[in-house]
């Protein structure tokens, strides 16, 4: 029996109001004020590219280069870590250390935050014990800068990784790879010439998505590094707390929608990947 299509669409309305309400609202503002200015500035509200136009010069350009930095090179760093270790992972006849690594994976890459800067600090910070241990500040060691933001953030990016490469290493099927030994092919060759192609899609998608989750992360930065690394994340809190020019929320709105059109970038190249990825490992 076939439902009306009216019907069909009340069990997903709590899902859609709820969507409407928690991001489509936030998100309409969120535009109204990067392209209007304040309540208080001379004139009221009324309709302006400035804030825009700001957010794309000076130090605001700055800090969403430097965002856009930090990200690719994290993320490039954590696939190169994470391709491997999901490979050991998978291939571990050892089924409850597999699942013990899969959830440990699952675990810290959630952990972030004021908690996972403190541990940093505590460790490899200027007065650390590793750092005093092995003696780092002599040889130039600093936690708080950009390679110090980096080494934080492969905490939770190659756990990341790791958790998305799995379902795809999975994926490839041992006929593959006995098809290439039997025709000569040596396991370097089978993962030059059959393994890597196949999980390029997923390589890439999960280096998409390990860039947007470095591009939209604060609370470590901002309790490790503060402003001394320029992120657009830290613009947009300075801005709307007024630590460098009062009445600067608009624009800090302008950096919220750059850094939203940033993400809309990076969603449109992961999905296309994530299609033809499953189309292969299916």
């Amino acid at each position: 029996m076939n439902v009306p299509r009216p019907e069909r669409w009340l069990g997903v309305a709590p899902l859609l109001l709820f969507a409407v309400v928690v991001f489509g609202l936030p998100a309409a503002m969120m535009v109204f004020g990067a392209f209007t200015t304040p309540a208080t500035a001379p004139g009221g509200v009324r309709l302006t590219a400035a804030n825009l136009t700001a957010s794309l010069h000076g130090p605001y350009l700055t800090a969403l280069i430097g965002s856009v930095k930090l990200s690719a090179v994290s993320a490039l760093i954590a696939c190169a870590a994470g391709l491997p270790l999901a490979q050991v992972i998978v291939t571990s006849r050892f089924r409850a250390l597999r699942e013990a690594a899969l959830a440990g994976a699952g675990v810290l890459a959630n952990v972030a935050g004021v908690p996972l800067a403190f541990a940093f600090v505590a460790t490899l910070g200027n007065a650390g014990v590793l750092t005093r241990h092995l003696d780092l500040l002599r040889h130039g060691w600093s936690l708080y800068g950009f390679w110090g933001l980096t080494l934080v953030y492969q905490y939770f990016l190659i756990p990341l990784m790791v958790l998305t490469l799995t379902p795809a290493l999975e994926g490839l099927r041992r006929q593959w790879r006995e098809a290439a030994h039997n025709n000569g092919a040596n396991a370097f060759r089978y993962w030059v010439h059959v393994a890597l192609p196949i999980l390029a899609p997923s390589l890439l998608g999960g280096y998409v998505l390990l860039f947007g989750t470095a591009f939209s992360a604060y609370a470590t930065a901002a309790a490790m590094v503060g402003s001394s690394v320029p992120l657009v994340t830290m613009q947009i809190a300075d801005a709307l707390s007024g630590n460098v020019l009062v009445g600067d929320g608009n624009i800090a709105l302008a950096l919220s929608v750059d850094m939203v059109l940033v993400a809309g970038l990076v969603m449109a190249v992961h999905l296309p990947l994530q299609r033809r990825s499953a189309r292969w490992l299916g």
